[in-house]
């Protein structure tokens, strides 16, 4: 069984490159099975010490996280000459920290954040698929996630109405 991805567009990369190194999410990106999802689980750590944070940090660190992913996944897509590639996650660290905002601490709380996160990226119900299709470049490759954590803090919250 492969555990890293062997794709030749991956030869471009250096994960010395700090541009890189932050697109693929620490080197995360690099599974040749499920890197959104491993992605995803990187951002964990980084989410829970976020959560001890108050909002307006919490925001703040988010947006520039948002805003800089644009550029850094579009740096690193232009550099691997692929859209999109999977290995590119720091879009996924950007929509954990959308769906975990104002979330309850707690084990529980972080799994269903991460699960339901993890659901709007892999299924991209409209108009998620449609950004995802449709635009392109670095806001192209965070929108699609971004959205996703929209919808995911949008299902977490409402979970968090009705259960705690």
């Amino acid at each position: 069984m492969q555990i890293w991805s062997s794709d030749p567009a991956l030869t471009r990369l250096s994960l010395k490159n700090p541009i890189h190194l932050l697109a693929l999410g620490f080197g995360s990106g690099l599974t040749a099975k499920a890197p959104g999802t491993f992605g995803t689980l990187a951002a964990v750590p980084f989410v829970m010490l976020m959560s001890e944070l108050n909002s307006s940090w919490y925001i703040i660190i988010t947006l520039v996280a948002c805003i800089a992913g644009i550029y850094l996944c579009d740096k690193t897509a232009r550099d691997m000459q692929v859209h999109d590639h999977g290995a590119i996650v720091w879009d996924e660290f950007a929509g954990l920290m959308i769906t975990m905002f104002a979330a309850p601490s707690g084990f529980i709380w972080l799994v269903v954040g991460f699960l339901l996160f993890r659901v709007f990226d892999i299924l991209k119900p409209w108009p998620i698929r449609w950004l995802d299709a449709k635009v392109h470049g670095g806001f192209g490759i965070m929108i699609d996630d971004i959205l996703a954590g929209v919808f995911a803090w949008s299902c977490l919250q409402l979970l968090v109405g009705i259960f705690a």
